[in-house]
């Protein structure tokens, strides 16, 4: 069958083949996202390395390696929520999410996460089109003027913090992640994983084990209320689709992560929406981003997101209507997960001691370091990890900390 140039074939085997690897991407994302302080990028890597070892059609296993990084998206939000939750005392200085935990609304954060990211996917699709040929038309003045652009986004994220202390608290944020990221990130240190590379350390320390050493000594998961979303359909809808639009930006903006497009998308949203928006708005920044991102490597053929990378090492060809179908069923695979698979983490980390498990998230961190990046890797975890703990330590947010990105891009190196 041919319509409009684009020929569509339908077969059983053809399509149980197909749907094979899918579920096999949905199960490895499931696995990665699940998994403390692992980030998608270094599991794209991994499937990179791999990736020729897998029989099949390179069509087919690309379409795994989507499916894998868009399952990823939605259930890392999981982790997050359950992991490294602070003594109530400290809830002002927590992470939204821990906010909400804290709160005893953990079960309500689980399906406002896995809403953000199912909507998000919904939005991306129609708008990828339109996002596309804009950004096809724009993307060569924002590349020319790149360092202006993110420059701007930096003085955003720093002029819209609620106090003097909390703006000297992002600029030496900023400053501290920046340095670090110039020092290291072009680093190739010999390590046991060939598809190694520095952003593990770098991201288990600037944002992960601080946030476990402030929770060691709280009381972890405290008792969860229902699981009934307290914020209208509207609101969340409206927020989700302000994600999927600030989606385009990570996806065609380099350096600038999930949690800065949700700060942005926020900042334009009438009224406030304090924790439960910013977790609706980042877990559909996160989500919509693969799809952004896999129609500018169609498009402008660069890739933007390290699922995309691993795509094009792979010589995966970028087939849009089998990859946009895997998007589509690893979406709606995700979020059935995050509901299924949400409330149980949560009990299960509830039950556990915060001291013993902060401890083994760290030493997990550290083997994963270890594992990307050598010894190198273990010290740059620890210097990152003296760098993360500033934010808190003045009421910024830790969203400053991704200057470890954009110091290097905005001064060129």
């Amino acid at each position: 069958m041919e319509t409009l140039g684009v020929r569509l074939a339908f077969g059983p085997v053809a399509s149980a083949t197909a749907l094979a690897f899918v579920f096999g991407g949905v199960a490895l994302g499931t696995v990665s996202g699940l998994t403390p302080g692992l980030h998608v990028n270094n599991l794209a890597l991994l499937l990179a390395s791999v990736a020729p070892a897998v029989p099949g059609p390179p069509r087919l296993v690309g379409a795994a390696m989507l499916a894998a990084g868009v399952v990823h998206s939605f259930l890392d939000a999981v982790p997050a929520l359950a992991l490294g939750v602070p003594d109530a005392a400290m809830a002002a200085t927590a992470l939204p999410g821990h906010r909400l935990v804290i709160a005893g609304r953990g079960r309500e954060a689980v399906r406002l996460s896995a809403l953000g990211s199912g909507l998000a996917v919904a939005f991306a699709v129609p708008l990828a089109v339109p996002v596309t040929h804009g950004m096809t038309v724009a993307y060569p003045v924002v590349r020319a003027h790149l360092p202006v652009v993110l420059g701007v986004v930096v003085a955003v994220l720093l002029l819209t913090e609620g106090s003097v202390r909390a703006f000297v608290g992002g600029v030496a944020a900023f400053l501290g992640s920046a340095t670090l990221g110039h020092a290291t990130l072009d680093l190739s240190p010999a390590a046991p994983l060939d598809a190694g590379g520095m952003l593990t350390p770098l991201f288990a320390g600037l944002f992960g084990a601080p946030v476990l050493l402030e929770a060691a000594s709280g009381s972890g998961v405290p008792e969860q209320d229902d699981a009934t979303v307290a914020t209208s359909r509207r609101t969340v809808a409206v927020t989700a689709l302000a994600g999927s639009v600030a989606g385009a930006v990570v996806g065609y903006l380099p350096g600038v992560s999930a949690a800065v497009a949700a700060v942005l998308a926020l900042a334009v949203l009438p009224g406030s929406t304090e924790a439960r928006g910013f977790v609706v708005a980042t877990s559909g920044v996160n989500t919509a981003n693969t799809v952004f991102a896999l129609f500018a490597l169609a498009a402008l053929g660069t890739p933007r997101t390290g699922v995309m990378v691993a795509l094009r090492e792979a010589n995966a060809p970028v087939n849009l209507p089998l990859l946009l179908a895997t998007a589509g069923i690893a979406g709606v695979a995700g979020f059935l997960l995050v509901l299924g698979v949400g409330d149980r983490y949560l009990r299960t980390v509830g039950a556990l001691d915060q001291l013993r498990l902060s401890t083994g998230v760290l030493v997990l961190l550290a083997g994963l370091s270890w594992s990307f990046a050598g010894l190198l890797g273990v010290v740059v975890l620890g210097v990152a990890t003296l760098v993360g703990l500033v934010p808190a330590r003045y009421g910024a947010r830790r969203v400053h900390l991704m200057g470890v990105l954009l110091g290097p891009l905005i001064v060129g190196t």
